[in-house]
């Protein structure tokens, strides 16, 4: 008999041999479903060299089988919580295979979707189409792409099986970029040819879920030190050089941001995350949260002008928050498994308004905001809501189920009746006072950073989603502090009320109060906007064309008979300007006599007598004698 040549001396020479030829078999294995998940791949490459003109042009290789294939755009686009899918801009559309057209029809009914017959022996097709970018690409209302700026969300160059789960749906994706631009997102790069370039493949999911940003003008900016881990990078993108120019300060208050992040929730649910942050006044203003990056824009001079940066602060800071609120732990009814599926969005009081409420939170706490400006926005917001008549026949509730509606509203006429996206500001308001509660509960011992650590912390890793649900949020909040959360917090989101919610700021040690001092904020928005708030004074908006904005129903100016729409004239017989109304008002203070306002109506005029004399109101926090600072508490920096 032969002898072997490979010999063993011991037992555990033979466990090494086994353990090798075990690991080598894996390895292969790996190798081999990681090639066939290569070769599945829907290939999609997307020229973007024609962004300045605003349309972008894709082309996919898809996989197939002969027969019946459905193919469907991505319609229910996660942060909008909305059928948003850009299906209008979705022009040029041809199907081939082996270099032969195939007739495609759109469903009669869901106009998102197309049925094609593949012919037999037919293993994948081409499908190619253009996106025109001046529609609402990125979810803004707003352009997507300018001269210098790019901003490519891939659900507006997709198509994929119907019916698919978009974790299984595989993308190796590339771009061709006008030449000279650079470009940020959180997809891992494998090849850069020129302006070619090449990502490594991934799930659809992951694929919607990381943006990319492009310009003429771009830096890079490093958050985390050499070797620290995970890496946080704001990609800056500008319509000028020298809109990149970022502040020490401003780099030292980003950075506490990231600190700030950790030292609330405990743990970090990316492998990366980028901050790609677009400064131009020429693409939609938008912010839209990912799990591993932001896709946000803000005016171009931002990093420049102190009231824009005043104004643009808590952009990031909610967004970044939403990695953890609303990516990672995700109401249920807005976890869907492809893009397809509806949406729910009844708990988007805790999805948006719970981020509102610590994105402002965390502007201050880092230094993007001084405790002056975090309390002046707080009272134009709570402000804001105490004068929304609205509230008494719609529940807040009703506001996040009817987001898909209320989002394709695009004028402010009537919206303090109708109400808007209240979830927002209004459950700020509600989480303030969760978190008051909660240190009143405990007597200064707990509060909802406890709260944030344990429902949203957990293991760091890749990205993924934990669903809850209302029970899962009060059983959360019971485990921190014992307490009937879910009749209040039922009652704040339930119930119709006259008045906003204003008991954090009452637990808090503070009260809402009105003089005629300017608030900073609201200033520095009325300067942005152009346009002036009366609301609480003679209860309205309106822009420096004298156009009515808004009329709040119950207002003085709405008891005398004006609406939104009108045009204002003249104030006292003098041509209007906000000036000239604001020295009106305090005339009517000390006079005490009726305040004429000449109103053009559809080419008619008429003289509105408003008998109001209570002067200028703008809307300030001011504390309560006696009462412990809580606010103060709430804000302390975490991380030190």
């Amino acid at each position: 008999m032969l002898q072997s040549r490979t010999r063993f001396h011991t037992e555990d020479d033979v466990r090494l041999h086994c353990s090798v030829r075990a690991v080598t078999f894996l390895f292969l294995l790996i190798a081999s479903v990681a090639s066939n998940l290569a070769a599945q791949a829907i290939r999609l490459h997307v020229d973007l060299t024609d962004a300045p003109r605003n349309i972008y042009h894709a082309r996919l290789t898809v996989p197939t089988k002969p027969g019946e294939l459905t193919l469907v755009f991505p319609k229910w686009i996660p942060g909008n919580h909305r059928p948003s899918g850009p299906i209008a801009a979705l022009t040029g559309i041809r199907m081939e295979a082996a270099g032969q057209p195939l007739f495609w029809q759109r469903d009669p009914i869901d106009m998102y979707a197309f049925h094609v017959i593949v012919p037999a022996g037919v293993t994948e097709i081409q499908v190619s189409f253009d996106t025109i970018t001046s529609d609402d690409n990125a979810g803004s209302g707003g352009p997507a792409a300018s001269s210098n700026i790019l901003d490519l969300n891939w659900n507006a160059v997709v198509l994929y099986p119907q019916g698919a789960k978009s974790d299984t749906v595989e993308f190796a994706p590339t771009i061709a970029l006008p030449i000279g631009w650079k470009f940020g997102t959180a997809l891992n790069v494998t090849n850069t040819v020129v302006d070619q370039v090449e990502f490594a493949p991934v799930s659809l999911t992951t694929l919607v879920d990381s943006p990319l940003i492009a310009g003429v003008h771009y830096r890079r900016i490093e958050l985390t030190k050499p070797g620290e881990t995970p890496v946080h990078v704001m990609d800056l993108v500008a319509d000028n050089e020298g809109d990149l120019a970022m502040k020490p300060e401003d780099f030292a208050a980003y950075q506490k941001l990231v600190a700030e992040t950790g030292a609330l929730f405990g743990a970090r649910h990316y492998r990366q995350y980028h901050f790609l942050y677009t400064l131009s006044e020429q693409v939609g203003e938008h912010g839209l949260e990912h799990h591993e990056s932001n896709d946000s824009v803000a005016n171009e001079r931002t990093l420049l002008d102190p009231d824009l940066r005043m104004i643009f602060a808590a952009l990031l800071p909610h967004e970044f928050v939403h990695s953890w609120n609303g990516k990672y732990r995700r109401p249920a009814g807005l976890a869907t498994p492809n893009y397809q599926e509806p949406m729910i969005g009844d708990l988007l009081w805790v999805y948006e308004g719970l981020t509102e409420y610590l994105g402002n939170l965390l502007a201050e706490r880092s230094g993007l905001w001084t405790p002056e400006q975090y309390r002046e926005a707080l009272a134009a917001t709570a402000a804001h809501l105490d004068h929304r008549p609205g509230r008494t026949w719609r529940p807040l509730e009703d506001t996040a189920r009817s987001v898909q509606i209320l989002r394709r509203i695009t004028t402010p006429q009537w919206s303090s009746w109708r109400r808007g996206l209240d979830y927002y500001p209004e459950g700020e308001l509600i989480w303030l006072e969760v978190d008051a509660k909660i240190r009143q509960q405990t007597h200064g011992q707990r509060s909802l950073n406890d709260f944030c650590h344990q429902f949203h912390g957990g293991e760091s890793g890749p990205p993924r989603v934990v669903p809850y649900t209302f029970e899962d949020v009060v059983r959360s909040l019971n485990q921190i502090a014992p307490y009937d959360w879910a009749a209040l917090l039922r009652q704040r989101v339930e119930a119709t009320s006259t008045h906003a919610p204003l008991g954090g700021i009452a637990l808090g040690g503070w009260k809402l109060v009105y003089n005629d001092k300017p608030n900073v904020q609201v200033k520095a928005i009325e300067k942005l906007l152009k346009f002036s708030d009366f609301s609480y004074s003679l209860g309205f908006t309106v822009a420096e064309d004298g156009k009515l904005n808004d009329v709040i129903v119950g207002s003085p100016a709405y008891q005398a008979g004006m609406g939104p729409g009108m045009k204002l004239v003249a104030v006292n017989g003098r041509k209007w300007s906000a000036h000239v109304l604001h020295d009106a008002l305090h005339a009517a203070q000390e006079a005490n006599v009726p305040i004429e306002l000449l109103v053009e109506n559809a080419q008619f005029f008429k003289t509105y007598s408003i008998a109001y004399y209570e002067g200028d109101k703008n809307p300030h926090l001011e504390p309560v004698s006696g009462q412990p600072d809580i606010l103060a508490e709430i804000l302390k920096p975490l991380a030190h």
